[in-house]
């Protein structure tokens, strides 16, 4: 599938009324988990477009280029609008976080597996450790504070259950960025999981940074900004991956490829009927903007989209599906942390490293971190964690339920 050969109307046509913009909400209780994800990947899309476009129109000085650009995202504003509705309003705040988790696990192991560019893969592994055991955190506050299952929630596609420790996830800034891509050399799905996973973790992290102060008790803000202050990480680390040399017309032709690729994954995968003709709707909107975008790139600096995007055509569409296997088999890896560019043990760090230095002053004393003291408050409750596995846990050291492990990853005497 090429989107510039999708046939579409003048853009002018596809603004939408109030109607169109407050759709019927989905049943949280019949809705598959997976419809959940992808309504919360594409409300990150759209929010990512929307600021990007900001962004450009504020480091634009041609008045009629900013014009076209705002037009665009007005459009993309009122795609968000749309998608955001989508959500019912008796679902509430966790049970909307888990669906957050879930999308970032599952998202973060299916472009992984499909991924070619070593050091992005290794980006994607190593975040999606950290976000598996942040949907086991959450699961827990969901438990004690509303009893509810998030096992029902996730489908059982996805484990819950801990990984490398939220406490651990806590690094020095410095260690957060990765090495950048080379558009000019990278194929067409590398550059696509920049855009896509960047835009996925802004997302949370942006939800986090909103959130935190919204919950009802003390226990559940902190974890919210403790996991907030992760999903920053994340964003800073997806965030590099992305080449830093492109154009801000180049990045918009990209920006618009990239939704109209998620569009068509999402319409092709999508089981709901009447939502997946909202993402057929948006496809057909996200061409046209693809179009403009292109156009602008040849009027002001004479570059095709050949020029800037490796293939026209689609490359393999994006499908939503259980990784257990997957995920099951990164945990092995569930000891290191990052060092600048690349990823360590922590027991191969010099004991004086700033990772140490600045996890244990974030942590000090690691009773008043969040994380930690959730798990403590359930095993309080229920006299043990609460979990969702298929199977033993894989890591002997994470199979107690009645211990919160607050060393692995963190502290070199958990050396798996």
């Amino acid at each position: 599938m090429k989107p510039l050969e999708m046939e579409t109307k003048n853009i002018e046509a596809y603004f939408m009324n109030w109607d169109m913009m407050y759709p019927k909400p989905y049943d949280k209780e019949t809705t598959s988990p997976f419809t959940k994800t992808r309504v919360i990947l594409m409300n990150g899309t759209e929010f990512e477009s929307n600021w990007f476009l900001h962004q450009f129109a504020r480091n634009c000085n041609d008045q009629d280029l900013r014009r076209e650009i705002a037009r665009v995202r007005a459009q993309e504003q009122q795609q968000q609008k749309r998608i955001s509705c989508l959500k019912p309003i008796n679902e509430n705040m966790l049970e909307t976080t888990i669906s957050y988790e879930q999308l970032a696990i599952e998202l973060t192991a299916i472009l992984a597996q499909n991924e070619k560019d070593i050091n992005n893969r290794n980006a994607l592994d190593f975040a999606l450790l950290e976000d598996f055991d942040h949907l086991y955190r959450f699961s827990n506050l969901l438990k004690t504070d509303f009893d509810i299952d998030a096992k029902h929630l996730v489908g059982a596609y996805t484990e819950i259950m801990p990984a490398r420790p939220t406490i651990s996830h806590h690094r020095h800034p410095l260690d957060n960025v990765r090495y950048p891509m080379d558009s000019r050399t990278a194929d067409a799905f590398s550059l696509l999981v920049g855009n896509i996973i960047t835009a996925a973790e802004q997302q949370t992290m942006n939800f986090y940074m909103n959130m935190a102060q919204m919950y009802k008790n003390h226990i559940g803000r902190q974890l919210f900004a403790e996991i907030g202050m992760v999903e920053e990480e994340h964003v800073t680390q997806y965030e590099s991956l992305k080449d830093p040399n492109c154009t801000w017309l180049e990045q918009w032709v990209m920006h618009e490829f990239t939704e109209c690729y998620l569009y068509f994954s999402m319409m092709n995968d999508e089981s709901d009927e009447y939502i997946r003709e909202i993402w057929a709707d948006h496809y057909e909107m996200e061409c046209a903007h693809l179009k403009k975008a292109v156009e602008m790139l040849e009027k002001y600096e004479g570059k095709r989209a050949e020029d800037v995007l490796p293939s026209l055509a689609f490359p393999k569409l994006l499908k939503f599906g259980s990784n257990i296997d997957y995920v099951r088999k990164v945990l092995k890896t569930a000891n290191y942390t990052s060092k600048l560019e690349e990823y360590v043990n922590v027991c191969d760090l010099d004991a004086n490293d700033r990772f140490f230095e600045y996890n244990y002053f974030l942590n000090n004393p690691k009773s008043h971190t969040a994380s930690h003291g959730v798990i403590n408050r359930t095993i309080d409750k229920l006299g043990r964690d609460y979990r969702f596995q298929v199977d033993e846990h894989p890591l002997d050291c994470l199979r107690d339920r009645m211990i919160d492990n607050t060393t692995l990853g963190r502290t070199p005497s958990d050396n798996l």
